[in-house]
């Protein structure tokens, strides 16, 4: 079993909970030891058997409380506060010493997050090096790391207070996070604090975590930079919004840096990758009125990106909050008012010029691009065919009734009406047949020959004109018949189907020419190119259609 680490609001519930937790685990035969409080009152009510070894000579009426561990801290049960005695093992001056002597700082809460950093620096400037991780570092690191080490000793003078409120605060009623960050050239952090309230108004702000990390060894804009620094603040809103027991409202984000708040009050803007993904994360899981703005002279958070000394631990800045969380928020800092885009921001996309030619085209040549099945565009047509016939009809018996004056013109549009009526009801009742859908089929290819061969049709429908040798048909000798442009030559001749023997000429690049291939494709099940060519050339020829045009069958 590990240890336990409990925190309650009074010395009476806490003899409770202990009188319960001991009598509950010894029915089951597990016995609960090294029990270990900062109230004698509580060790008072344990059995001396079952308290920590610290306190078996220990006289609790007069001797003070020993120095114990909960959960890998130093923790001074008489102060009730965390202390940091380092006993740093030697270790040889390269590389891999100075990994393992960083790593073996416990520090969870993030209390010395800023004096560990100069180190994590030094040993990044060695990996841009590419120094061995075995090879003794030279002198001017070894010099800088020497007095890291020595400084480290003066940290026996340095504790911080264990509980979050004071003694006597009484019941807090709301609580709220404000949350730091900042990015330099060496790194960029965070930095957490919580502002309490109880009954009577009485404020209170304590620290509860910090974070640095060094800048990546790639260069990194500060912007960017601090954009990262606000997403790891974020995520720490995140963690802590459900661990804390508390009453908590809606977290406040501080940061120094005009580029994040202007990024992330952004709307009408597209970033480069690196900034959309940040941004999108900030937006997801905070509201843009919680970011607010501090002056860098009030940030306790630069001290997590730069990194300090001893000394300046010992002199609880870091530790204690910026003194403007301890008054009404009327007395915070003001945000600037402007946080509109520059263009000439680099994380800014750059908005393409698109040139844009406007082709008129006409209703036909729409309905055609608008399908992407052969067999489905020809019954769409053939019913525009019939409701095109009615419409005809209609037309013709408008004007018949207008051209006699037997009738007038009430009696005139009462018989239309009830002609169209007729009309509806019979095309609604009807199908679409063989013929409809031949009629279809010639329509269509009609239009296309006559929209991509203008030139031709004209050519073969005046006698004395001939088509052009720039023609792209004109090696098939085309000849007009029933007014469909069809390939000539002596097969006309030849004992063989009339569309075999001049099958129907269509252009390449026409939508109509792929929706045939592709109808032809797939009733062939997926045949071979030459074999689906065969069988397309019984009826169409297309213009330049070898083998290599329907390379895509495929794919």
């Amino acid at each position: 079993m590990d240890d336990l680490l409990k925190s309650l609001p009074s010395e009476e519930s806490a003899v409770t909970m202990a009188e319960d937790l001991i009598a509950i685990c010894s029915r089951g035969g597990f016995t609960l030891t090294q029990w270990i409080s900062n109230s004698r009152e509580v060790l008072q009510c344990i059995p001396g058997e079952l308290r920590s070894q610290t306190l078996c000579e220990l006289n609790l009426d007069s001797d003070e409380l020993p120095l114990d561990r909960a959960l890998g801290l130093q923790w001074c049960t008489e102060t009730d506060s965390f202390k940091f005695k380092l006993k740093v093992k030697e270790k040889p001056s390269t590389k891999r010493g100075m990994l393992s002597t960083i790593s073996s700082i416990y520090d969870p809460l993030g209390f010395l997050a800023p004096l560990i950093l100069p180190a994590k620096l030094l040993l990044q400037e060695l990996c841009r090096m590419k120094w061995g991780w075995d090879d003794p570092i030279p002198l001017i690191f070894q010099n800088q790391w020497n007095r890291w080490l020595t400084d480290l000793e003066k940290l026996a003078d340095f504790q911080v207070s264990r509980c979050i409120k004071p003694e006597g605060f009484g019941e807090v009623i709301n609580a709220q996070l404000h949350h730091f960050s900042d990015a330099s050239e060496s790194g960029y952090g965070t930095a957490t604090y919580v502002r309490m309230q109880n009954s009577n108004k009485r404020v209170h702000v304590s620290f509860l975590f910090g974070k640095a990390r060094v800048a990546p060894l790639k260069p990194v804009t500060i912007p960017r930079l601090e954009l990262t620094a606000a997403v790891m603040a974020v995520r720490l809103n995140n963690m802590l919004q459900s661990e804390l027991q508390l009453p908590l409202e809606k977290a406040c984000f501080w940061t120094d840096s005009t580029s994040v708040l202007k990024y992330i009050k952004n709307e009408d803007r597209r970033f480069q990758t690196f900034v959309a993904n940040r941004v999108t994360i900030i937006r997801d899981n905070t509201d843009i009125e919680q970011w607010r703005h501090v002056p860098s002279s009030l940030n306790p958070a630069d001290d997590a990106s730069r990194g300090f000394k001893v000394d300046s631990l010992l002199n609880q800045k870091w530790i204690e909050s910026p003194t403007f969380l301890w008054e009404p928020e009327d007395k915070w800092p003001k945000s600037p008012m402007n946080f509109s885009m520059t263009t000439d921001d680099p994380e800014l996309k750059k908005t393409p010029l698109i040139n844009a030619t406007v082709i008129n085209s006409n209703a036909t040549s729409q309905l055609i691009s608008f399908f992407s099945d052969w067999q489905k565009l020809k019954l769409a047509v053939a019913w525009f065919l019939k409701l095109k016939g009615v419409l005809l009809k209609l037309s013709k018996r408008r004007k018949g009734l207008q051209l006699t004056n037997s009738v007038t013109t009430e009696t005139s549009t009462l018989e239309l009406t009830k002609e169209m009526q007729a009309l509806k009801n019979s095309l609604g009742n009807q199908s679409v047949s063989l013929e409809d859908l031949t009629q279809a089929e010639t329509a269509i290819i009609s239009f296309c020959q006559r929209e991509r061969f203008p030139d031709e049709f004209a050519a073969l429908t005046s006698r004395n004109s001939e088509i052009p040798r720039s023609s792209p048909i004109y090696k098939l000798d085309p000849v007009l018949q029933d007014g469909l442009l069809r390939v000539g030559g002596r097969l006309s001749k030849a004992a063989i189907p009339e569309n075999i023997k001049h099958p129907l000429i269509l252009a390449k690049d026409q939508h109509i020419s792929y929706l045939i291939l592709r109808h032809f494709h797939l009733q062939l099940g997926h045949g071979g190119r030459n074999h689906v060519l065969s069988v397309i050339r019984r009826k169409f020829w297309i213009t330049n259609g070898g083998p290599c045009t329907l390379k895509w069958l495929t794919l």
